[in-house]
């Protein structure tokens, strides 16, 4: 019985998990959001909050700490200078998980793990751009729509005439 022993095996050895949640830190700092299964997203936020938590006081003996859970330069900057600025006011709650279809494998449950308060995306304006220029076109078409029905019921004509030609 496994009294009073926290954490999940993952079915990995220590050093194995203590690997994959090395790795999977980093991915989520990085880039932000991350899809994996839903017992490793939910592990893997015991491991995350905690370093945004330091990252919102910045000093020399914090930056070693979170580079000796990291072990990677570029992210320990990116959570000390943008990351931990951004979670300043809020007081825990920095990820979140949401649920996928399962993995179609080995239907595992998927899930979506992502840092809350994203920034905004510069390509994610563009579509909705996109979007509104793809309505104002939509009006327009409508006319295009009867000329074109009228180019239709032509056409139609042309097409009964070949083929009487060719059936001649």
């Amino acid at each position: 019985m496994r009294h009073h022993l926290s954490g999940r095996q993952l079915s990995r050895n220590s050093s194995h998990r203590h690997a994959l949640m090395r790795n999977m830190s980093v991915s989520l700092l990085r880039h932000e959001t991350i899809r994996t299964t839903a017992p490793k997203a939910k592990e893997l936020r015991r491991v995350v909050e905690p370093l945004i938590t330091l990252a919102k006081k910045d000093s020399e003996a914090n930056r070693r700490l979170a580079f000796s859970r990291l072990r990677d330069e570029a992210v320990v900057e990116k959570l000390f200078t943008d990351l931990g600025p951004r979670f300043k006011s809020r007081p825990g709650g920095y990820t979140r998980i949401l649920r996928m279809l399962p993995r179609p494998g080995d239907s595992a449950d998927m899930a979506l793990m992502q840092l809350v308060d994203r920034p905004a995306v510069a390509g994610a304006e563009q579509p909705a751009a996109d979007a509104g220029a793809k309505k104002k076109s939509s009006r327009p078409k409508k006319k295009t729509e009867a000329a074109a029905d009228e180019a239709a019921a032509e056409a139609a004509p042309k097409k009964t005439r070949k083929k009487k030609a060719a059936a001649a």
